[in-house]
């Protein structure tokens, strides 16, 4: 057997980079495929660039002449599709660009698996989002945090979808072209509806990737705004957890095909708004000033996934704990401080 191949699409954003280091280092001929327009982009690919064997295009998921040359020209094994835009905010914004990025930019890779790579193992980042407020979930304070009091395990696959939001609907849109592309070409494709992604080489910014934008702020003396009363709980999955889900979901493609699963730290991995101050306060020695807003329209007190269909589909959960993966983040903070200072 040769060498396997992965295209990453979005490969120099966060997930991405991490993504193309771990598989990479498993030996597997490494594709990069970015536009670069992300915040954090060009650093990652520097930091890709030193010790980690891939090839690059600098191409946009948007442009299918392009994404039909990068496909048609190597046998892929599998293909991780992360390019996004990935901001609920920017989406209202710009519903049109939103809509160009996940939803044509998706069919695009789509169709052109479909024409020259159909057994490729297809893994979408798809969001919770697609499940919208989930206003059937009943939500309760316990104590400093919320959560459910009918969904012990979190919300599950079988939750109705409601598409709110730009974003919301162009993800939903390629959430459900992943599904029936499998379905009507059997291609091994599968939707990863992603719960709170975090982990290092992470650019977050104020409205995404809010763990990392925390951490990053709270070093640099930079305002923090909790919109709400901060007691607002996800459950919280480390990149590095993330990648073993995707190497299991890439060795086994018949258990995964035309399947979505929700993928996330689960009920043992939550972690609050006020949770994280807490944890970045006690590691830096200092009480952190905040500021506070009123909730935002469609804020959800609380999210967890319920992660147990892929734990029994693939033998997989969460290993790395809320505590040692911020740790870990802080340090890799304190490591790059530079490149926030040029970066964000």
């Amino acid at each position: 057997m040769g060498t396997k191949s992965v295209l990453i699409t979005g490969g120099a954003g966060f997930v991405g980079c991490n993504a193309a280091r771990y598989f990479s280092g498993r030996n597997w001929s490494v594709t990069v495929l970015d536009n670069l327009s992300r915040t954090g982009t060009e650093q990652n690919l520097e930091w890709l660039r030193d010790g980690t064997s891939f090839d690059f295009e600098h191409a946009d998921v948007c442009d299918r002449a392009a994404i039909d040359r990068v496909v048609s020209e190597k046998r892929y094994d599998a293909v991780i599709h992360l390019a996004a835009q990935v901001a609920v905010t920017t989406s209202v914004v710009d519903p049109r660009a939103d809509f160009m990025a996940n939803a044509l930019g998706t069919f695009n890779v789509l169709d052109a698996i479909r024409r020259f790579n159909p057994e490729a193992v297809v893994i979408f980042a798809s969001t919770n989002k697609v499940y919208g407020k989930i206003t059937s979930a009943v939500t309760e304070l316990k104590g400093e945090r919320y959560g459910y009091t009918d969904r012990p395990h979190g919300i599950s696959e079988s939750e109705p979808l409601d598409f709110l939001s730009p974003y919301g609907c162009s993800k939903g849109a390629a959430d459900q072209y992943t599904l029936d592309f499998a379905r009507i070409y059997n291609i091994p494709a599968t939707s990863f509806r992603q719960s709170c992604i975090y982990g290092t080489r992470q650019f977050g910014v104020e409205d995404q990737g809010w763990i990392a934008w925390f951490t990053i702020a709270a070093r640099l003396g930079r305002n923090i705004t909790i919109y709400g009363d901060g007691r607002q709980v996800r459950d919280v999955l480390h990149v590095e957890d993330l990648l073993r889900a995707y190497e299991a979901a890439i060795q086994a493609p018949d258990r995964i095909a035309g399947q979505a699963f929700n993928v996330g730290g689960g009920p043992d991995h939550v972690l609050s708004l006020l949770d994280l101050i807490a944890m970045l306060e006690r590691r830096l020695g200092k009480t952190i000033p905040l500021k506070w807003q009123d909730w935002r329209p469609g804020d959800q007190r609380a999210y967890v996934s319920d992660i147990r269909k892929l734990e029994a589909e693939l033998g997989w959960k969460p290993e790395i704990g809320v505590e040692k993966g911020v740790t870990g983040l802080i340090d890799w903070v304190d490591e790059v401080r530079d490149l926030f200072v040029e970066a964000v």
